[in-house]
């Protein structure tokens, strides 16, 4: 999916930077890029301050969706299985069509993505190492050391492929769409390897029928195939698209809730840490590591930084974990996490 060319074009001439996808051979111009230093620019702290404005006037509408979505799950009674619904369908359905549609129609260039993939692994690996170490270092319930381990290192797409949309349009959609292909089935097989202990569950099985990975990979055999989308059915999977992000910010805010959140502070502490401190601060020293830029540089840092997934909650459930400890962990990562994202994003362009 891509943004409306109106508001391409509003963010084009309001940013007026670009800079060349190290993972894409795009000729479109990236919609946001670091503050120029040219002397005209004006002083250091008024480019930084102009850029933090920009960032800020670009991730607003998308956190306003989501405190939006806890305003209507409050004010309305429409029930926990309208919300549940509609996960399920952006879930297994519009996102995947957001996902594919984006991929397909990009040239992809997978040797430039190495150092992309590689910094997005490496710093999955040391967020899934630190939720491990948190059973020695927090004294907790099993049961809910269990269910929340996932917590600390799986990530929200929803809020991920919204932020990248916002911040490269299709080139940060399809280069997002990459990084999350390869780390899901990692982050999916260590969930379902630590609550394996309370059910029985198909690692394998739940990675196969993954939608996310499933829309990936076939946008990519698409994509490498060269072969045009038909006009109607591109259309028809853009709009599917363009409805997944409204429709995933509006349940993930639904889905936030603080009850008894205190009965299991310490565990959700130090999670929320690992998630939206250590990770991003991984991806950031990864990516200049690896001497990245431009869109990919920007996606690892997102990627780093995102909140936890709310379906980290239905996999809980699912598997007979403690839910609600699950629950009280991504409402405050989230909400923490609407400020760590512009946070990082800044601090990662200023170093």
């Amino acid at each position: 999916m891509g943004l409306p060319n109106a508001r391409l074009a509003y963010l084009g001439t309001a940013l007026n930077q670009s800079f060349p996808s190290n993972l894409l051979q795009l000729d479109a111009q990236s919609t946001l890029d670091k503050p120029s230093k040219s002397p005209s620019a004006g002083s250091p702290g008024k480019r930084t301050y102009n850029f933090a404005m920009s960032l800020a006037l670009l991730l607003l509408p998308d956190f306003a969706l989501i405190l939006f979505g806890f305003v209507l799950n409050r004010i309305t009674n429409w029930g926990r299985d309208f919300w549940g619904g509609l996960e399920k369908l952006v879930y297994f359905v519009l996102f995947p069509a957001l996902l594919f549609n984006s991929i397909a129609k990009q040239k992809l260039d997978f040797a430039a993505a190495a150092p992309a993939l590689q910094t997005a692994v490496i710093t999955v690996l040391i967020g899934i190492s630190l939720a491990y170490v948190a059973k020695w270092v927090i004294k907790a319930d099993h049961k809910a050391y269990a269910s929340s381990f996932q917590t600390a290192f799986r990530f929200n797409s929803y809020v991920g492929l919204a932020i990248a949309g916002r911040l490269h349009g299709e080139a940060g959609i399809a280069a997002f769409g990459i990084v999350i292909g390869i780390v899901v089935p990692l982050c999916n097989i260590a969930s379902v390897w630590m609550l394996a202990k309370h059910a029985e569950a198909s690692v394998l099985k739940e990675l196969v029928q993954n939608p996310l990975i499933l829309a990936t990979v076939g946008g990519v055999l698409y994509s490498l195939s060269g072969l045009p989308l038909p006009e109607t059915l591109q259309m028809l999977i853009s709009r599917m698209g363009a409805a997944s992000l409204a429709c995933g910010l509006l349940a993930v805010g639904a889905a936030l809730t603080l009850a008894d959140v205190g009965k299991n502070a310490g565990l959700i502490g130090y999670n929320t840490v690992v998630k939206l401190v250590a990770m991003p601060l991984a991806a950031v020293l990864l990516a200049k590591h690896f001497g990245m830029t431009g869109v990919y540089f920007d996606m690892v840092v997102l990627f780093g930084a995102l909140p936890t997934a709310t379906s980290a909650y239905i996999l809980a459930i699912r598997m007979g974990g403690d839910g609600p400890v699950v629950a009280q962990g991504v409402t405050v990562s989230t909400l923490f996490g609407m400020l760590a994202i512009p946070l990082w994003l800044l601090f990662a362009r200023g170093i």
